[in-house]
């Protein structure tokens, strides 16, 4: 973007009244942007460095390829960041990055150094074709950063393939923005869902409560009869036995009548066994999906919660400047959270989140497109492995568990791609996420 649609901060080195120079040099007009003609250098036979790049392309490349906790820690070594709000500090960093010293080489440093992987699979393009083909491929899989640090300092990169990324990344912002208003219209459906699950909730308590209450008058009742049946069959077998000893004293008439007793008695007893069980093992199926139920209203809640924590975040963010949630800053900051999975469409909002609360976002799309032999390498730099299971299988699933478990990472199932169950898996504590076995919340 060329002109941004705000008034810039002034920045922290600028004199009271004075324009920032920094703001200056940063997203706005230059006169020579990436779509002025000889805006890209031609390709030479090494990369470009950042300083030998346009420096309109420094506001994209430095707010899109690096995350704001290192973009801080790396300008902590040559400015004073305390009392910089994220924008101040980004202005800062490109007005710097223009002037061509020695922060630019030391942004451009970082940007290698954090972008390895990319870069060395983009070095593998031997023409401006293969370039852009890597280029999609890594823009509809939503690993950007590097892709986007990458194209844009390749030898065979062209004006107009500089152009066309550049204009997708702009493009991602707007992708961002259509991801928050889908959390918001979630937000809705998880409030109207919520809703309808405690009612459900509180029939099947009162179906349980009547049905356990009814079982146990039918069971006493079955114990009376049971107590009985058991008295009656004592004293036919009484009577048989009396018959028995008495000899010639009993006639035939009467020991099959107390044989016909006996039998009576015999199946009752058996019929009311049989009806105990029967009741017991309804009142155990009741208890379990009440259970179940409860634990989907409890994982709806976190999401929910989660949801409305982001929302009102993100009306922060647009009114008053970026305020990160405490929950989740503790949880990303500093750390590298590797992604497998998910969907196209909230990968990017996904991301933001994580970056914007100082995390180190990786993503691995679990096999479709990333090979499966790089997949033991990314979970063994990340401190965290989330992966939603409504878009895993079962078995990739396992062998992910099995992974984490081997090389000791902590890993997080998370009920589906959205960013809601993100954040509220996110927001638990660390000891709540597991790095052994963990229920399926598919449910």
């Amino acid at each position: 973007m060329q002109k941004p649609p705000f008034q810039l901060a002034a920045s922290a080195r600028a004199l009271p009244g004075a324009p920032s120079p920094a703001a200056q040099a940063c997203c706005g007009d230059s006169g020579h942007g990436p779509h002025a003609p000889g805006a890209a250098a031609q390709a030479g036979p090494e990369r470009m460095r950042l300083a030998q790049l346009p420096g309109p392309y420094h506001c994209s490349i430095i707010g899109t390829c690096l995350g704001t906790g290192e973009l801080a820690r790396l300008m902590g070594r040559f400015i004073d960041v305390q009392g910089l709000d994220d924008l101040a500090l980004h202005h800062e960093a490109v007005g710097l990055a223009n002037e061509g010293g020695a922060v630019c080489k030391a942004l451009g440093k970082a940007l290698d150094q954090r972008h390895d992987a990319a870069l060395r699979q983009f070095a593998k393009a031997r023409d401006a074709a293969a370039l852009a083909a890597l280029w999609d491929e890594a823009l509809h899989s939503g690993e950007v950063p590097g892709a986007y640090w990458a194209v844009l300092t390749h030898r065979h990169a062209t004006q107009a393939l500089r152009q066309k990324a550049f204009g997708d990344v702009h493009m991602l912002s707007h992708l961002v923005g259509a991801a928050n208003r889908a959390d918001i219209r979630r937000l809705v459906a998880l409030e109207r869902e919520n809703q309808e699950l405690r009612e459900r909730l509180e029939r099947q308590q009162q179906r349980a409560q009547e049905a356990a209450a009814e079982h146990a008058s039918e069971l006493g009742e079955m114990q009376r009869s049971l107590i009985g049946a058991h008295g009656q069959l004592s004293a036919a077998q009484a009577a048989l036995q009396r018959a028995g000893g008495d000899g010639q004293g009993g006639d035939a008439q009467r020991h099959h009548a107390q044989a016909d007793l006996v039998a009576v008695q015999t199946a009752r007893r058996e019929r009311a066994e049989q009806e105990a069980q029967t009741s017991h093992a309804e009142a155990r199926q009741l208890r379990e999906e009440l259970e179940h139920l409860r634990r989907h209203v409890r994982v709806l809640g976190g999401e929910l919660h989660a949801a409305e924590t982001q929302l009102r975040e993100a009306i922060t963010d647009s009114e008053e400047g970026a305020r990160p949630v405490a929950a989740l800053e503790g949880q990303l900051r500093g750390r590298r959270i590797l992604y497998v999975g998910g969907r196209p469409s909230s990968t990017p909002a996904i991301r933001s989140l994580v970056e914007r609360h100082g995390g180190d976002f990786q993503r691995h799309d679990g096999g479709h497109e990333d090979r499966k032999g790089l997949l033991a390498s990314a979970v063994s730099g990340a401190h965290l492995v989330v992966f939603p299971v409504d878009c895993v299988d079962h078995d990739s699933a396992t062998n992910l568990k099995r992974l984490c478990t081997r090389l000791g990472i902590t890993y997080l199932p998370i009920r589906n791609a959205s960013v809601a169950s993100f954040a509220a898996g996110i927001s638990a504590r660390p000891d709540e996420a597991g790095s052994g076995p963990a229920q399926c919340l598919r449910s």
